[in-house]
């Protein structure tokens, strides 16, 4: 007969087997994150407190240096990277650790925020401002990890490489240019993990892509009486109407897909920047011109290429007298649900069990927007969401809460340590 006490001493024969497949050197690392857990709430408080919005050039320069200086005080060569004054960005974090044992890894974060920082907040484990979880949460779990890892003597050797992106919220161009350091280290590297935020117990072996897109409408101007007209036509904003409705009809049938007219503006004139726009005209006159910028999210670039055909046939069906121009610039590509990406994925989940932390499964890469992996994911084997999460993000309201970050730390720890061997 099976009793409780059974049940009892069964339970705890169970805990001791999963502990047991940690080898001694992971179990020092895991004892090593427990004992630096207190400076995580502090490493992240000096992190919120610099303001580096992405615009604001200085501040990610600062954000930079900050990290430039703790990876060198665990032996990697480690500098801040100037972009040229033209993208607009101000630059990226990189540091080496060199050695040649194991697989060679690289390691990404990204120092820019979507709001200007400086606004933390704790109460008790509750965390608030810009990036504790997007993803200054994720570069110190990077941090944290490294240093326990070195605290073990298990960074001996190992070849490791920490990018850290400054415009990752708002991505600089040429591509080329802004991404150049990030191609450059994944041709050095033999698999890629990304600390954006992780979603409970998953992990992310794939994102959507982003794109945006810019349409300009032009109609014909004069007085409202004339509107549907012979002379007339239909206005650039019936025009304007048409399309988007047609978007929408056209575009919600994809899985996965998101679109989103973010800005519109139309007029007798108009103007659109990426943050803004103006417009004038009265009501009696029919608006001669219409902008609108949007984003548009996709799971594959076959989605994509299938979007934007049929945006572009929808953009072609134009109202009386009025006519239309679409233009689209990819920002990010999709994250391929790759067999490699889900092989990495069983090794966290298999880290995360041998740390009696529980099973990591894989996270619908629906529920997720694009990320800095997607540009060395395909080809490198890579895994993202191993960063502190939180509600808020991209907002004002920005929060995590502290008592993840233990084990997030040990399971990108041992994940690393294992990589590496």
């Amino acid at each position: 007969m099976i009793t409780s006490r059974h049940l009892f001493l069964l339970a705890g024969v169970l805990a001791l087997t999963a502990r047991a497949a940690l080898t001694p050197d992971e179990q020092k690392i895991a004892a090593m994150v427990d004992a630096q857990s207190a400076a995580f709430g502090p490493e992240l408080e000096t992190a919120v407190r610099i303001d580096s919005a992405t615009e604001n050039l200085a501040g990610v320069r600062r954000m930079g240096e900050h990290f430039v200086r703790q990876l060198a005080g665990l032996g990697f060569e480690s500098r801040f990277v100037e972009m040229p004054a033209s993208t607009g960005r101000a630059g990226h974090l990189v540091a080496e650790h060199m050695g040649t044992k194991g697989r060679r890894v690289l390691l990404i974060g990204h120092l820019d925020t979507v709001y200007p920082g400086g606004n933390w907040r704790r109460e008790g484990d509750i965390v608030h401002g810009s990036g504790v979880a997007d993803m200054k949460g994720g570069d110190v779990v990077i941090i944290a990890a490294l240093r326990a890892l070195q605290a073990a003597g298990a960074l001996t050797d190992a070849q490791i490489i920490v990018i850290m992106t400054g415009d990752e919220e708002a991505v600089g161009s040429p591509i080329e240019v802004t991404r150049r350091d990030l191609f450059e280290a994944a041709k050095r590297s033999d698999v890629a993990l990304a600390f954006e935020s992780a979603i409970g117990h998953t992990g992310t072996v794939a994102r959507r892509g982003s794109a945006s897109w810019e349409l300009e409408v032009q109609g014909v101007t004069g007085h409202s009486s004339g509107m549907f007209s012979a002379a007339m036509g239909s206005g650039a904003v019936f025009e304007t109407a048409r399309i988007l409705q047609g978007f929408y009809d056209q575009l919600r049938p994809l899985d996965g897909l998101t679109i989103s007219p973010a800005l519109v503006v139309a007029g007798v004139e108009a103007e659109l920047s990426p943050t803004g726009g103006t417009a004038t005209g009265k009501t009696n006159i029919i608006p001669q011109r219409a902008l609108v910028r949007g984003d548009l999210r996709t799971v594959s670039a076959e989605q994509l290429a299938e979007a934007q055909a049929r945006m572009q046939a929808v953009v072609q069906k134009n109202l009386p007298r009025t006519s239309a121009v679409l233009k689209f610039s990819e920002r990010y590509p999709a994250m391929a649900p790759t067999p490699a990406n889900y092989a990495l994925l069983a090794q966290l989940d298999q880290a995360s069990r041998d740390l009696d932390l529980g099973e990591i499964t894989a996270f619908d890469p629906r529920g997720r927007g694009a990320g800095d992996i997607a540009f060395v994911s395909p080809p490198l084997p890579g895994l993202d969401g191993l960063g502190l999460d939180g509600p808020g993000q991209h907002t004002t309201n920005e929060s995590a809460d502290l008592k993840q970050a233990p084990e997030l730390v040990k399971r990108a720890a041992v994940l690393i340590h294992r990589l590496t061997r």
